[in-house]
């Protein structure tokens, strides 16, 4: 049963009505906020079209005893519907996930043998390309993930990688804590210009224009400190993907044995 139907079962349907028209508003709102985050390919139509979707849903389940507002609410299922819709979709190619990892594991490397943050120059030596290829896979980079950190899958990618892999699934991981507190620990640890970046974006939902005329840089260098700044941690949160697919990996071994244990003592 969806949302729609939910509500229905529960309420008037003037009820219903009166909610979305009151608060059709509040999904534009949304729509050109986050609008104002992606590329240009995407039409705020369609954003509009899934935010309606998920405020009637939102009508459909709210419960005024949960203790929060129904536009605040409404506002998370608004904005969850826009991002589900958005995360169907891929306008990168494959090109631009295998050159986002490249540039990960380039700053992992660096990092690694010198102890010390990787500079851009240092980043794009070790990748093979100019200064100016390496700032547009970095842009790339961002201009193809949809998610906030604060939300979280391909075959060999970190969660942070993830946001950018073509077969993400953003939710699935970042309910963890460990997660959370390595991702929390690695943002503490960005140089401070990139640092600042992610708070802006993340934190104070500002779009990369806004973020340039506080920082009193172009739009375009704010996207490359935004895009550095993502690769920084995909590297950085390697190791904490690697011992997660190590502890799952362990897991489904002692299932494996335990099922076979199962089967044997079945048929005794």
């Amino acid at each position: 049963m969806n949302g729609v139907t939910a509500y229905a079962a529960c309420l008037p349907a003037q009820s219903t009505d009166a909610l979305v028209r009151r608060h059709a508003e509040l999904v534009k709102r949304i729509a050109y906020h986050l609008a104002g985050r992606l590329p240009a390919s995407v039409e705020v139509a369609d954003l509009i079209q899934s935010g309606m979707l998920g405020l009637l849903e939102a009508a459909g389940n709210y419960s005024p005893d949960r203790g929060a507002s129904f536009e605040t609410y409404a506002g998370i299922r608004i904005r969850g519907a826009m991002l589900d819709a958005l995360r169907k979709l891929d306008w990168a190619p494959r090109s631009v996930h295998r050159k986002a990892r490249a540039a990960a594991n380039a700053v992992r490397e660096l990092e690694g043998e010198t102890g010390r943050e990787a500079q851009d120059t240092e980043i794009a030596a070790r990748m093979g390309v100019s200064l100016d290829e390496y700032f547009k896979v970095v842009q790339d980079a961002t201009s193809c993930h949809l998610v906030s950190l604060n939300e979280t899958a391909g075959d060999e990618e970190s969660p942070l990688t993830r946001m950018t892999d073509e077969k993400a699934d953003p939710f699935r991981e970042i309910v963890d804590a460990d997660f959370r507190k390595a991702l929390a620990l690695a943002i503490e640890d960005l140089p401070e210009r990139e640092k600042l970046v992610m708070s802006l974006y993340y934190d104070e939902e500002l779009n990369l224009k806004e973020i340039g005329a506080v920082l009193k840089v172009t739009e375009s260098r704010v996207c490359q400190l935004h895009g550095q700044a993502l690769v920084r941690l995909k590297a950085r949160l390697a190791d904490w993907r690697d011992r997660r697919e190590f502890s799952e990996r362990e897991e489904q071994k002692q299932d494996k044995t335990k099922r076979a244990g199962r089967q044997v003592l079945a048929r005794a």
